[in-house]
Order: C-alpha cells, then sequence, then structure tokens
C-alpha cells in the first residue's frame, strides 16, 4: 500500500476499499486480473472493453485502495508498458469488522 494508506485510520481504508469496489467496471477489472493475471494498460483496456482513459481512472482508485498495483517496465522493443496486478488482499465484511474500525472514520472522510 501507499504510504497515504499506513497513515489512514482503519476505518477509513475500510471507506476506501469500499468506495473502490462500488464501481461494476473496476469489478470487472479486478476479475479480469485475478483470472488473467497481471497485464498492461492497453490490452487490459480491450479485454474489458473500456477506454484507457476510462480505466486508468478506475486503476487509479483501485491503486488508491491497495485492491491492485503496478509496475513500470520496458518491452524487448523498448516501449514502456504499466502492468497492474491485483494486490493481495482479503476482505471480510461483517457487523463485528464494520464495528470494530467505525470509531476510527475521520470526519474528512464523510463526504
Amino acid at each position: 500500500m501507499k504510504e497515504i494508506d499506513q497513515a489512514r485510520s482503519a476505518g477509513d481504508r475500510l471507506l476506501a476499499t469500499l468506495a473502490a469496489l462500488a464501481s461494476p467496471h473496476r469489478l470487472r477489472i479486478i476479475a479480469a486480473l485475478s483470472s488473467g493475471g497481471r497485464n498492461y494498460v492497453s490490452q487490459l483496456a480491450r479485454d474489458i472493453g473500456i477506454s484507457r482513459p476510462l480505466l486508468h481512472l478506475h486503476l487509479q482508485k483501485l491503486e488508491d485502495a491497495g485492491l491492485v498495483t503496478s509496475r513500470l517496465e520496458l518491452s524487448d522493443d523498448g516501449k514502456a508498458l504499466n502492468y497492474f496486478e491485483v494486490a493481495d488482499f482479503n476482505l471480510q465484511l461483517t457487523a463485528a469488522a464494520i464495528a470494530e474500525v467505525a470509531d476510527s472514520v475521520t470526519a474528512s472522510s464523510d463526504k
């Protein structure tokens, strides 16, 4: 996860995770990366059937929540390819889990 995620409270991290997953496109991205393995942006956009700019917006949200990671690599022909893959995460959403973190939600995260 990024440094900013480490500074967030457990409640704020849970809200960011839920917000990141609250999109059909982002669920499809997670599914595609989970079943197909890591992939670069152009190919992933073709596989999912959305534009690269829209995919970038969704990937950024997922990466900010710590659900995917990215790595810039050079192809054999010298092109820079940004590869994404699903981060190792396990989300168990129960009433008890919510109660455990609810008091740590900051006022600024309530939008």
